[in-house]
């Protein structure tokens, strides 16, 4: 099982958070996912297609969209395909929760 970023901004957004003392954290927290990730690919909470944000589908072309949370309320998203036989998994974004009810539309009652 593979786990790759969805683009190499992505990538580097990611690593750029191991050299930011406030955010090394999350770097950790988004290394132990990507860990879980790998020994069982949907582990995280799987999106109902109807909920998919039309920018995942757009940007990403996905048709499955899973979300994992991570410490302190952040959200790590990801989608899973297959190359040849092999199931990948591909990091999308991560995200506060604050973030991440925006990306959703949630809205308070």
């Amino acid at each position: 099982m593979e786990v790759y970023f969805v683009d190499r901004k992505a990538e580097k957004n990611f690593l750029k958070l191991k050299t930011n003392e406030e955010l090394r954290e999350l770097y950790r927290f988004i290394l132990r996912a990507i860990e879980d990730i790998k020994l069982k690919p949907d582990c995280g909470t799987a999106i109902p297609k109807r909920l998919i944000p039309k920018r995942y589908i757009k940007l990403y072309s996905i048709n499955n969209l899973y979300k994992y949370d991570l410490p302190n309320a952040w959200r790590l998203l990801y989608s899973l395909g297959r190359e040849g036989i092999e199931i990948i998994a591909i990091i999308l974004d991560w995200c506060s929760h604050k973030e991440y009810e925006r990306i959703f539309k949630y809205r308070a009652r």
